[in-house]
């Protein structure tokens, strides 16, 4: 779909459209993988409903919207010569930290 946009330097930003999910960059290794939900799921949000008070008013996702804040909700990726920038590692992925909602992401498209 680059190509369609015609633009061959600039920018996109991909952002994710629901309050508990998020769009970010990283390497997509099962290893990895692990780490990270480990961290998520451990350290920084378990899902702990009575930890947070958000869960008091009636609501149950309080760790899905505080994974959302530590991982981000966009990403900026740099377009070069009609391609996305990315290295070679790098893939461009959506979290959804809140079940298996219905995914939405808004794409902007910059450049020329």
């Amino acid at each position: 779909q680059m190509r369609a946009s015609g633009i061959k330097e600039g920018f996109v930003l991909v952002s994710a459209m629901h309050i508990s999910a998020s769009v970010f960059v990283n390497d997509h290794e099962s290893g990895l993988w692990h780490d990270i939900l480990k961290w998520l799921e451990g350290t920084i949000a378990p899902w702990e409903p009575d930890r947070y008070r958000h869960n008091e008013t009636g609501e149950d996702n309080a760790a899905a919207h505080l994974r959302s804040l530590t991982i981000g909700h966009e990403v900026i990726v740099p377009i070069t010569a009609g391609r996305l920038d990315l290295g070679p590692w790098q893939r461009v992925f959506y979290g959804e930290w809140d079940g298996q909602r219905r995914k939405r992401v808004i794409i902007k498209v910059l450049g020329e």
